[in-house]
């Protein structure tokens, strides 16, 4: 049967309006996805949706992404992200934003349009794996690393000159700093890092031909030849060259390096020989009596002051003679050591000498600390600390204020803290044994016009030598 005219219309019109659907459905498929040559970080997601082509950035860098660690002598390691459990996560909206712009720019592609596009992405990573791995690095933990160092001087050897040894050039990194800068490659998401551009590595300082290495072996060679004199009184202590050399270790930051152990060692033995301070001695009184004392007074070197001085003498490789420091010094290292001139305290018989010069040229009798109280004046060997007019001498400071007592005293001439001998105006009577239950809280009393003679006569640091 023949079609009417009308009928072919009907029909030529629905075939259009076919071609016209599938043509709109292909040209929205095209829409959603990337044109050619689109790529983001170099790779490829042409011809994918944006979901499609996140998650193919997401499988690549998961599977595929490893950093190359180049180290020195063309040894090359790396640690694969599978490894490390790394990821990437794109920034939201960033494909999307591609797409659109290609969509509305009339989706050019082709040789002379740049479809390239670069993102800093969010990459991840299990710290505790990545830590893992770099601490298993043949360069930080392997068999095979030489240590790099400085040239130094040889260690003591008796009978044989000190030599410089050479530098060693290693293969050593610094731990901290390597693991810190493969943890920021990877955290960038960095396909290589060089070990060595990035001063991982230790560097030789000191070369064998370094002025100052070389001075400084001269320098030990000159202590083979030193000695050092400790002159002390009339005693000598010498330390020789064969001692002093054993404590040279080497150098180190240009510094002849001495051992302090054996140089304190050393110094101790001095201390052990010659101090005096809180030994007991003999000591002849003015009346004619031996008696035993013991106190702070007396010869006592400084350990550590002189050990580091010691340190430094033999650094010159130069001999000498020298005293030792001193924590506290007496008079004299002969003899007596509070020398001729001196105050004595008789705490028995309660009375008080000035010796000057070996005679005694000053005497009075006394009031010490009160026995029935505990406030005994403490027997001793002490130096005057200072002397000092018109002092108020004061107690402790009671609750309310006040002092348990406050005593002005024209002559203040103390030799143990805050004991001293001063005037007593307020006694009538001294010696005895006033001091039995009348006594002072701890001070010497002396006769007020008595007292301004010896004032007169002290002075800082004369021994004060304090018995029974």
């Amino acid at each position: 049967m023949k079609r009417t005219w009308g009928q072919k219309l009907v029909s030529l019109l629905m075939t259009a309006l076919c071609c016209l659907a599938m043509t709109g459905t292909a040209l929205a498929d095209e829409a959603a996805t990337f044109v050619p040559g689109t790529s983001v970080n170099g790779l490829s997601i042409s011809g994918l949706t944006v979901e499609d082509a996140a998650g193919r950035i997401a499988s690549f860098y998961a599977g595929e992404y490893k950093l190359t660690i180049k180290e020195r002598g063309g040894k090359e390691e790396t640690i694969k992200g599978t490894d490390v459990g790394f990821t990437v996560g794109i920034p939201d909206g960033f494909l999307q934003e591609i797409l659109n712009q290609q969509n509305a720019a009339g989706r050019a592609s082709g040789p002379n349009v740049d479809n390239r596009h670069r993102v800093e992405m969010a990459n991840s990573f299990q710290a505790d794996a990545l830590e893992a791995k770099i601490q298993a690095l043949n360069c930080i933990s392997g068999s095979g690393i030489v240590t790099t160092a400085d040239a130094r001087v040889s260690a003591y050897q008796e009978g044989q000159p000190f030599t410089i040894i050479p530098e060693v050039n290693g293969n050593n990194v610094y731990p901290d700093k390597t693991a810190e800068v493969i943890r920021a490659a990877v955290t960038s998401g960095a396909t290589e890092v060089n070990l060595e551009d990035a001063g991982c590595y230790y560097a030789v300082q000191v070369t064998s031909e370094d002025a100052g290495l070389k001075a400084l072996c001269d320098t030990m060679n000159r202590c083979r030849e030193m000695t050092i004199t400790y002159v002390i009184g009339e005693q000598q202590e010498i330390l020789g060259a064969a001692e002093i050399c054993s404590w040279l270790t080497g150098t180190q930051d240009g510094q002849i390096q001495v051992s302090a152990e054996a140089a304190t060692a050393y110094v101790q033995g001095l201390a052990g020989k010659y101090n005096t301070s809180g030994t007991e001695r003999a000591f002849h009184t003015a009346s004619g009596r031996d008696v035993i004392v013991s106190g702070a007074y007396g010869w006592k070197i400084d350990v550590a002051g002189e050990t580091a001085a010691l340190i430094e003498v033999i650094r010159t490789g130069q001999s000498q003679s020298r005293e030792p420091l001193y924590a506290s010094a007496a008079v004299s290292h002969s003899g007596p050591e509070w020398g001729s001139t001196y105050v004595e305290v008789d705490l028995t018989n309660q009375h008080v000498y000035m010796t000057q010069n070996g005679a005694v040229v000053w005497d009075a009798s006394c009031v010490t600390g009160n026995a029935s109280k505990n406030y005994d004046t403490p027997a001793g060997v002490y130096a005057l600390a200072y002397k000092q007019r018109d002092k108020v001498l004061r107690g402790e400071k009671q609750a309310d204020g006040t002092y348990e007592y406050e005593s002005p005293v024209s002559y203040w001439m103390p030799f143990n803290g805050g004991i001293g001998l001063h005037d007593a105006d307020w006694r009538n009577n001294f010696g005895g044994t006033i001091y039995k239950n009348s006594g002072s809280h701890g001070c010497v009393n002396l006769p007020p016009a008595k007292a301004k003679i010896l004032y007169d006569l002290v002075y800082k640091g004369i021994p004060v030598i304090c018995y029974h």
